[in-house]
């Protein structure tokens, strides 16, 4: 009898653990607020660090060289988690941790310069000493990992897979893994490092330059060379051991665009994760912008969101009409499977902070409302809620990365922020729902947030002086009166509803005052089962799937990918994770059906065929090509495009720096036999196969690997 009550017991904790509900996951981001930190910028939390003897001299304790250290430490971010939690912070953005370059390199003027925002990795598998300890230990990044966690804040580490260190001085691009020297760029036998011109002129939109050549003398890495490969996917891997939640990986628009899709791939089958990126563009009309937006569909990395961040500083910053950034949000949204994804911003460490370019804290107030209400995921550039700039050489780079202030809890910005943070929170329509404009002229934009029956209504005057009647304004706010939640902090007021028809519902006339933002939310109750999440959107059969929404019930369900249930690792009312199922390579409708027999809406998850593996295709000879024509590949795995024949479809462009030979590297399923071809899509549209049998080709298990053959005519 004591032996089948312990079996109950064992088998009633079991239970208890597998449908516990769960804090957030990293694979869901669409509901936090992430706060990006110049982490030798925020606060010094250990002077032992401040002059460690491995790269001593590159420490300026007056803080008047703005490329020295000066003191920011990882203890220092643990020892301000309780001010980030208060503010509403729910992810931090740090400086790559990586141990970095230990030399000074002279500037112009001969002024000694250190690597302080931690861009000039040298070894990617220990710790920089200024931000931990002389031993590169990860002692301080543990314990930082552990403080946030215990006040509900994920870490996201920055991550540069692009480059070591400069090229042509102090280390040379020496490259450390874990203290033993691999190579370095003056001496390269190994061909770690892709040995080009650095990136200028017009080479900044032409593909192969802005993959292939340097980045202002950052010695850049060759990723499809397998021990480059292996080596950042165990760094990463590292990284998740030691329990970070997500990656910003730098510069992702100039490292091998193929290789990226198998670097995601390897976070995504190791670990929960959230994985987005910088690729530089100012609007879109970049002329890149296209491939951007395949690659944040098809890869599993999101973005940054450069385009909107143009049209939020054009607006707030320079007065532009608020038309600029309902474009923006148009166009994004009919490019941009994954647009809650994107992550949003007003200023970061590459440009002028908001306030140098526009010394107004009212704009301010109303570009943070903005951004922490709109669709996106928002980021906040450290200092912005103490009102911190330098203005100097008009406040850009390295002016727009001071240190830390102060760290008042009663500025207005500090409450705007926890405000809105926790109605994100609570109003799923923030994180996963639909953006519609509901009014607009030049000073005045109302927006709608829904999500099924939930519903936030926004609305920003960003005139000075001027009030505006508005009148005519419909919402799918219920019929009531409801109250500012901003609570007032910036000018708004309660608005009345009335009962309409098709979610149209009257707003009585009411006048919006100057300077103001308003904010009113509706929750719904009981409904059916709603998902607004999935996360990785891609992987292969054993990887774990993160579903969130809302009403999945407190006892487990099931989900399915098309018709084939998945196995359930856990489950809750508003979070399900479960393995990716054995099903055929393809697109998939994920769908969640409670204990109640109700079924939710769908969402798409891609299923790759096996774990993914980096291959360079060469295809030699490949002629009668005019401008705008490219070539493209494609074969009958997922991966490969499912033989597709249009731009977004096909893998490609092909690049072609020595025509008519043309190149890329695609992410294929590893260990299977592939079929292949290559085509040319014309300026046009028109398709060109070239003739002859399908190419065949068996990938690699691990590591890397190439393929060469001739177009067949």
């Amino acid at each position: 009898m004591r032996k089948l009550t312990k079996l109950f017991s064992i088998i009633s904790l079991l239970i208890s653990v597998l449908f516990a509900p769960l804090s957030a996951r990293a694979s869901d981001f669409k509901r936090e607020v992430i706060y990006q930190i110049i982490t030798d910028r925020f606060f010094d939390g250990s002077t032992s660090n401040n002059n460690p003897a491995q790269s001593a001299g590159l420490y300026d304790s007056t803080k008047t060289n703005w490329r020295l250290y000066w003191g920011g430490d990882l203890a220092g971010i643990q020892q301000k988690i309780t001010y980030l939690a208060g503010m509403g912070v729910t992810a931090i953005w740090i400086s790559p941790p990586v141990d970095n370059l230990n030399t000074n390199i002279p500037d112009g003027n001969n002024n000694p310069t250190a690597s302080y925002h931690g861009y000039q990795g040298r070894d990617f598998k220990r710790v920089e000493e200024h931000f931990g300890n002389s031993s590169n230990s990860w002692t301080d990044f543990d314990n930082l990992v552990t403080a946030a966690h215990q006040n509900g804040i994920k870490v996201i580490i920055d991550f540069a897979p692009n480059h070591s260190t400069q090229d042509n001085a102090g280390e040379f691009g020496a490259l450390y893994d874990n203290g033993t020297l691999l190579g370095n760029y003056t001496n390269d036998t190994n061909g770690y490092f892709h040995h080009n011109a650095n990136i200028s002129g017009g080479g900044w939109d032409d593909r192969y330059q802005v993959e292939y050549y340097t980045l202002f003398d950052l010695a850049d890495l060759n990723q499809e060379h397998a021990t480059i490969d292996g080596y950042l996917k165990a760094s990463a891997q590292l990284f998740q051991q030691h329990g970070v939640d997500g990656f910003r990986i730098d510069a992702i628009k100039h490292v091998t665009w193929g290789w990226e899709y198998s670097f995601a791939n390897s976070i995504y089958s190791y670990g929960d994760s959230f994985l987005f990126g910088e690729w530089y563009q100012g609007n879109t009309s970049d002329p890149l912008y296209h491939d951007s937006y395949k690659f944040a569909n098809k890869s599993g990395i999101s973005m940054l969101d450069f385009p909107l961040n143009t049209a939020i500083r054009s607006v707030f910053g320079s007065n532009a009409n608020f038309s600029t950034i309902d474009s923006v949000l148009t166009q994004e949204a009919s490019n941009f499977t994954w647009k809650e994804d994107l992550v949003t911003f007003i200023d970061n460490h590459d440009m002028a902070r908001f306030l140098s370019i526009n010394n107004n804290n009212n704009r301010l107030h109303e570009a943070m409302a903005f951004t922490l209400t709109s669709r996106g995921i928002p980021c906040i550039y450290y200092g912005t809620e103490q009102y911190l700039h330098n203005d100097t050489s008009g406040g850009t780079d390295p002016y727009n990365r001071p240190m830390m202030p102060s760290f008042d809890t009663t500025t207005t910005a500090y409450k705007i922020t926890n405000k809105l943070s926790t109605l994100r929170r609570n109003n799923p329509a923030i994180g996963y729902g639909s953006m519609t404009e509901r009014w607009i002229n030049n000073d005045v934009y109302i927006y709608e947030r829904k999500f099924f029956g939930n519903v936030v209504l926004v609305a920003i005057n960003k005139n000075e002086t001027t009030s505006y009647p508005v009148s005519g304004l419909n919402s799918a706010l219920p019929a009531a009166t409801y109250t500012d939640q901003l609570t007032g902090l910036l000018g708004g007021s309660s608005i009345t509803v009335t009962t309409g028809s098709g979610g149209n519902n009257p707003v009585t006339n009411f006048t919006l005052p100057a300077h103001t933002v308003g904010v009113w939310q509706f929750t719904e109750g009981a409904a059916t089962p709603e998902i607004g999440s999935v996360g990785p959107t891609v992987g292969q059969p054993g990887v774990r799937v993160t579903i969130a929404g809302r009403n999945f019930g407190a006892a487990a369900g099931s989900v399915k990918f098309g018709t084939t249930s998945a196995t359930i690792n856990s489950w809750s009312a508003t979070q399900i994770v479960c393995t990716t199922p054995t099903v055929a390579n393809g697109n998939y409708n994920v769908t969640v059906t409670n204990s109640a027999s109700q079924v939710s809406n769908g969402i798409q998850y891609t299923v790759l065929t096996a774990k993914l593996i980096p291959v360079t295709f060469t295809v030699n000879n490949a002629t009668s090509t005019s401008t705008g024509d490219y070539i493209f590949l494609t074969g009958n795995t997922v991966e490969l495009g499912a033989w597709a024949t249009t731009w977004d479809g096909a893998v490609g462009p092909m690049l072609t720096p020595n025509y008519p030979n043309w190149f890329l590297t695609a992410s294929v399923p590893a260990g299977q036999t592939i079929q292949f071809k290559f085509i040319k899509i014309a300026a046009g549209g028109a398709v060109t196969w070239e003739n002859g049998a399908n190419h065949t080709y068996t990938v690699p298990s691990s590591g890397t690997g190439f393929v060469n053959v001739n177009w067949q005519y």
